[in-house]
């Protein structure tokens, strides 16, 4: 009863767990996936950096409210009051994170995994503070900032983390050879200005919606299209940057292809098995939910064993995901060693 009395439990859960499945999904992407610790660590950085909103807005407050100009006063503040201290809190945790580990460097893909952790870690608490906020339509809410805006934070955090790896590493990730001060250079200032100018350009529009309501409705369609047109671009050019770097560490042998291949199908089967095991519970509390309001509605009860199939059916996944990764461990393994012997045989 208690359970069902917290049913927020699933909304928070609701708001979380996109953050996660795309975190897992960064990680099933690298070779050789960076240390646990480090990750979760900045992922609960990046959650943890909200606090320092307060902190960083200050200095820009009187900024944000000297435009009479309506416009003006919406351009300030998307650039003042929300990207450039929703940014600058989440680069300075990714710094934080990849300076730990800067001089046992091994793969540039770490600061990008770091970058995503961030990003998501933020996007996650944002999302649990929203869906909180508007409890009454949490789950259009929860779907729609799953779709576009959980992504588009991670996707930030990549693109600061990607420029800052490559900043470190210079010609070594394809800076120009000719222009290397100047390739160095500019890859330090977009760390930030990238994300704050995506940020800024991604927010202008949805401010100006939800300042303006009695604009013409062409118009708030446009500016609604350019805000998706925006968001989704910037998912684009992460990934874009994601290539860029892992190009120059991809999979020179069989057995590490082999490798990534498993690890793509043990996570694709965990992402499957974990949403219809969420999906499952959260009908099964919902449904009962519904039921103890009103007990004559036999119909919402009778519907309970579905959900109890789908969590089922997401544990039955777990369970082939862990035996995929025992047996599929084992035989790289096997490989690897068949590999060596052969290579001190010849």
């Amino acid at each position: 009863m208690y359970l069902i009395e917290a049913l927020p439990t699933v909304i928070g859960t609701a708001a979380i767990a996109p953050a996660l499945l795309m975190l897992w999904l960064v990680i099933a992407a690298e070779e050789r996936p960076g240390p646990p610790a480090q990750v979760w660590t900045a992922f609960l950085l990046g959650a943890a950096s909200i606090s320092l909103l307060g902190l960083a807005r200050a200095p820009f407050a009187k900024m944000v409210a000297a435009p009479d100009n309506p416009w003006a006063a919406l351009a300030m503040h998307s650039v003042f009051g929300v990207a450039l201290p929703e940014e600058a809190v989440k680069v300075i945790a990714i710094v934080l994170v990849s300076s730990t580990k800067r001089r046992t460097f091994a793969n540039p893909m770490d600061t990008v995994v770091y970058g995503a952790a961030v990003g998501l870690g933020f996007a996650a608490y944002e999302n649990l503070a929203y869906l909180v906020q508007h409890a009454e339509m949490w789950r259009s809410l929860a779907a729609l900032r799953s779709v576009l805006t959980v992504p588009f934070h991670g996707a930030l955090g990549i693109i600061a983390g990607a420029y800052l790896t490559i900043a470190r590493a210079g010609t070594a990730l394809g800076a120009n050879r000719h222009h290397r001060d100047w390739a160095r250079l500019s890859s330090r200032l977009l760390i930030f200005a990238g994300p704050l100018a995506l940020h800024s350009a991604f927010d202008f529009p949805l401010l100006t919606l939800q300042r303006m309501p009695d604009l013409d409705p062409s118009l708030r369609m446009w500016l609604g299209g350019a805000s998706l047109l925006i968001g989704f671009s910037s998912i684009a050019f992460a990934i874009r940057l994601v290539r860029r770097v892992a190009r120059h560490h991809a999979p020179r042998t069989d057995i590490a292809r082999e490798r990534l291949s498993q690890l793509r199908r043990m996570w694709a089967l965990l992402l499957a098995g974990g949403g219809v095991g969420f999906l499952g519970l959260a009908f099964v509390l919902t449904s009962i939910h519904h039921w103890l309001i009103n007990p004559e509605r036999n119909l919402t009860l009778a519907l309970i064993p579905i959900g109890f199939v789908s969590i089922l059916l997401g544990l039955a996944l777990l369970i082939v995901t862990i035996a995929i990764y025992i047996l599929g461990r084992n035989r790289v393994r096997t490989s690897g060693e068949g590999f060596s012997s052969a290579h001190g045989g010849g």
